[in-house]
């Protein structure tokens, strides 16, 4: 299964007879994991087939906000020639901060270096010589990091300690005019702090995969802004691992999961200790 399917306490009673449930990708938040140990089910993931994707489309989307990329389209396509107002931001000296510099993060820091940018991070759980060969700055609070930042990209896991990461508090530290990219997962952004700093201009503009919650409903916070406001923010529907190519990779991680644990021997990347 994929993010979209939610795998519950229900699943697993109803499935007598299961025995492994396959992530085809990396974030295992929609299986219930407590229930999946207490059944004796094995889960297990890909966590490499998307990571490209996932890089890849954080660029997209990063380049995409700094150059108004999506308002300019829409307004070329409703007839206008309006270049004033789509006055662009150069990736070129800015500095990126990432947090969660795990596989995607550490794409990302690569991909930023070709655009010569000045890559720093906070993750708790990278080491200062990791952080080094990727030729990331690591430090060590997210207060240390945020009024630094030009571009700010989230690669973290959604757990208990990172819901909510991105409040108030957190905006206001940001540097003025600060882009924020968000590709992981959209609880860890408080849609009504980004709403409001948005509307403040403290916020040049967000490009968002991901929102809370989804699919995203009619009216949401950051879909129903004025106008002048929403078109600083480009919004995609949770595609960052949504390529042919991770398709295939992942797909096929799975099928050899399933091999394996027909010949009586352990799958790959099981998640849960199992």
């Amino acid at each position: 299964m994929r993010s979209a399917t939610k795998v519950d306490r229900e699943i697993f009673e109803i499935g007598k007879k299961l025995r492994v449930v396959g992530r085809a990708g990396v974030g295992i938040d929609n299986i219930d994991i407590e229930a999946a140990n207490a059944y004796g089910v094995i889960v297990c993931n890909a966590p490499v087939s998307n990571t490209v994707s996932a890089a890849e489309h954080t660029m997209a989307l990063m380049l995409a906000a700094a150059r108004n990329v999506a308002a300019a389209d829409a307004c070329m396509k409703a007839g206008g020639w309006n270049r004033r107002d789509f006055t662009g931001t150069e990736l070129y000296h800015k500095t990126l901060a990432i947090f969660g510099l795990g596989r995607i993060g550490g794409l990302v820091a690569d991909r930023a270096h070709a655009f010569g940018m000045e890559v720093i991070a906070y993750d708790p759980y990278c080491s200062r010589e990791r952080a080094g060969q990727l030729g990331v700055t690591l430090y060590d609070t997210i207060e240390d990091v945020l009024p630094l930042a030009d571009f700010i990209t989230v690669h973290t896991p959604a757990t208990d300690e990172t819901i909510g990461m991105f409040g108030p508090e957190e905006f206001s530290q940001m540097k003025d005019g600060v882009i924020l990219i968000n590709t992981a997962r959209g609880d860890l952004v408080d849609n009504e702090a980004l709403r409001q700093a948005l509307l403040e201009g403290r916020i040049a503009g967000a490009g968002l995969d991901t929102l809370s919650p989804e699919p995203v409903p009619a009216g949401h916070p950051l879909t129903a802004l004025p106008p002048e406001v929403q078109r600083k923010v480009v919004l995609a529907p949770h595609l960052g691992g949504i390529t042919e190519a991770s398709f295939r990779r992942a797909h096929a991680h799975m099928w050899r999961n399933v091999e394996h644990l027909a010949a009586g021997e352990r799958p790959d990347n099981i998640v849960n200790g199992l």
